[in-house]
């Protein structure tokens, strides 16, 4: 399938009119390179908290900052010129009161220039969706798999395996696309409920582990090209190793340093000729 041709960016209101529509293509983004290189390829860069534990080697992403998402986040959006960029609000940013809330949001939207933010929860973050919202911060919504609430969970588990967590799961769904949700990300939910929840829901929904019935689809970008080695999830399909490629690369450069061929007579500036000034005139 070719590229789209776009010639400007993807805004909030275009993705949320793709409901039942061409699939939404999304990766994550954490520096301006990288969003260089996906620009073209994608409708939606997140800049995700998951870059505590791909860029920082932090154990969960419980310990990244706002002012960390903030930094990355107006990277990303230097760097893309057509994706629409959404910035995950982290931990302990939102979920005291909707007043903190839009404070943060404020925030990153201020000094990001993103579109929009991520946060994770349902039901008891409705109101604070709401809140947002109605004061010009689009939302999109995350329910499922929280990493953010990792341990209350008790690790990264599938979800909605039984009737009690399925039918919680789906009141976290409808809550927040009630509340003003422009689109919800269903993380790590069995695929069944996955595609129920994208029938029934008048929003989006954008998958990572969850349904190829969702409206969109959503992916790690270094686990898909195999940067990120940690630890595979099953949701994962990895399209290249540049992990791999990154290692060789860095091998055969020590192997040219210790062998001394590196650097040679074309890395390296020859002086110019005694007299000679820039330019090519001499001093005479």
């Amino acid at each position: 399938m070719s590229v789209p041709d776009r010639r400007r960016r993807v805004t909030v209101p275009e993705l949320s009119a793709r409901k039942g529509g061409t699939p939404i293509v999304s990766l994550t983004a954490y520096t301006t390179p990288m969003a260089r290189q996906l620009d073209a390829h994608v409708d939606m860069l997140l800049v995700g908290d998951s870059l505590g534990m791909v860029l920082y080697g932090m154990e969960s992403t419980l310990s990244v900052t706002l002012d960390m998402m903030i930094a990355h986040g107006a990277a990303v959006t230097r760097g893309a010129s057509q994706a629409c960029v959404v910035v995950d609000l982290p931990f302990g940013s939102y979920q005291e009161s909707p007043e903190v809330a839009f404070r943060a949001a404020a925030r990153v939207m201020a000094e990001t220039g993103c579109a929009a933010v991520k946060l994770e929860g349902g039901v008891e973050m409705a109101s604070t969706v709401a809140f947002l919202t109605k004061r010009g911060i689009p939302v999109l919504g995350h329910i499922g798999l929280t990493p953010q609430s990792v341990n209350t969970l008790g690790g990264y588990r599938a979800r909605g395996r039984g009737g009690q967590e399925s039918n919680a799961i789906a009141a976290d769904a409808f809550a927040i696309a009630d509340a003003g949700a422009f689109a919800i990300v269903i993380e790590g939910t069995v695929e069944p409920l996955a595609r129920q929840l994208t029938n029934d829901l008048a929003v989006p929904t954008i998958g990572i582990g969850g349904s190829p019935a969702c409206d969109g689809q959503i992916l790690v970008t270094e686990d898909i090209v195999g940067l990120f080695n940690d630890f595979t999830p099953k949701f994962v399909k990895r399209y290249a190793d540049l992990g791999e490629q990154v290692s060789a690369a860095a091998r055969a450069y020590a192997d040219d340093v210790r062998a001394r061929r590196f650097p040679g007579p074309e890395h390296v500036f020859a002086a110019r000729p005694s007299g000679v000034k820039p330019g090519g005139s001499t001093t005479e």
